[in-house]
């Protein structure tokens, strides 16, 4: 297990709302859209592209500490579209490793906010893993890993 875990998430591009966020997940790479994140106007929301995917990122880091206990299954979203979303399945048997797999499900993007997800992660169940979209890493570095990309995705503002 490495400190630098293969797992990035990043905007591409500050202008527009398709292709300029990317995962990067091992030797996986997916462009996908802000589009739904600039849509999202639940309450929760705070203003701005950068602070709205910061958001999403707390999320993804409360649903991994939650996995420090004795491990279990979350599901993070990183793509939200119309017909599909797609998701990272991280699974930890001892609540210390954890393997992270990037997939994909039917859930519509439209349905879900992605300020306030977490009602619809424990609803995935049809999750189809994207073939060698996957590393597997310690939870405190995966959570260190998380934390760094909201600081960076936060500070590319608006």
């Amino acid at each position: 297990m490495s400190a630098d875990v293969e797992l990035h998430f990043d905007r591409v591009r500050t202008k527009g709302s398709h292709n300029d966020l990317r995962l990067r997940i091992g030797p996986y790479q997916h462009r996908c859209d802000s589009y739904y994140l600039a849509l999202d106007d639940s309450p929760t929301v705070p203003g701005g592209l950068g602070p709205r995917i910061s958001r999403l990122l707390e999320q993804w880091g409360t649903q991994v500490a939650s996995l420090r206990d004795g491990g279990g299954t979350v599901y993070l979203p990183y793509d939200f579209s119309d017909q599909c979303t797609a998701w990272l399945r991280v699974s930890s048997s001892d609540g210390q490793t954890a393997e992270v797999q990037a997939g994909w499900s039917l859930i519509e993007g439209w349905g879900i906010y992605p300020s306030d997800y977490l009602s619809t992660a424990p609803v995935v169940a049809d999750f189809d893993p994207i073939a060698r979209a996957q590393v597997v890493c310690s939870l405190i570095d995966l959570a260190a890993r998380i934390d760094a990309n909201r600081t960076s995705l936060e500070a590319t503002g608006s």
